[in-house]
């Protein structure tokens, strides 16, 4: 299996590429990404692209499956805007020369709550992602809505007091759904997503990602 990774430089993307890499089922991987990466692995090759001039890497998306796990924060990214790019623009047009160039299944990270209907940007852009992707019609498309995610090391101040502010609240029984989920689990959910039949679009919310780990 050829397999096409974007967002293998964050939490998530690091901890799948890792699975990837020991699968012995997985031939080939392309990631795409705006800098070189110190990792190097025989199967494992690091495309360096500009992400604003798909013209000159839509040609390259071309494998059996492509996993999505792009993203940035509002702070990171400095504007609603920029973060718009990265989160819906990239994506979208990745999954866009994916569906051209005939590659039959997509798998998305997207978010809790994603609703097109949202009153929050973060969310309603999510919801617009998965709408627009779904309208490219791939064979398989599975869609992943992972609550608020724990990464190793992870110093985001609205992370770190979100992330004990719900597991309190889980601990009394609240919000259950919203547990936060460690980025490793949610790697190998993915994974393991693809080698289970499914329907044709398929979307795994909240604790049902568990059920794939």
């Amino acid at each position: 299996m050829n397999i096409l990774l974007v967002g293998a430089t964050g939490a998530t993307g690091k901890d799948l590429l890792e699975l990837l890499i020991k699968d012995e089922s997985i031939k080939r991987i392309d990631i795409f990404v705006r800098r070189d990466i110190a990792f190097q692995n025989d199967k494992l090759h690091v495309n360096i692209i500009d992400f604003d001039k798909p013209e000159q890497w839509k040609h390259l998306v071309k494998g059996d499956l492509l996993f999505s796990c792009l993203g940035t924060t509002l702070k990171a990214a400095g504007s609603k805007e920029e973060q718009k790019k990265v989160d819906y623009h990239y994506q979208y047009q990745f999954a866009k020369s994916a569906k051209e160039n005939n590659v039959n299944t997509y798998v998305l990270v997207s978010s809790d709550y994603a609703s097109t209907k949202s009153v929050f940007f973060y969310s309603r852009m999510k919801g617009q992602l998965e709408e627009d992707i779904k309208v490219l019609n791939f064979p398989r498309l599975i869609i992943f809505n992972p609550p608020i995610l724990l990464r190793k090391g992870s110093n985001r101040k609205a992370e770190v007091v979100t992330t004990k502010i719900l597991k309190f609240l889980n601990s009394l029984g609240l919000l259950k759904s919203s547990k936060p989920l460690a980025t490793e689990l949610l790697a190998k959910a993915l994974l393991n997503s693809i080698k289970m039949s499914g329907k044709a679009v398929q979307s795994i919310k909240g604790q049902e990602i568990m059920n794939y780990v």
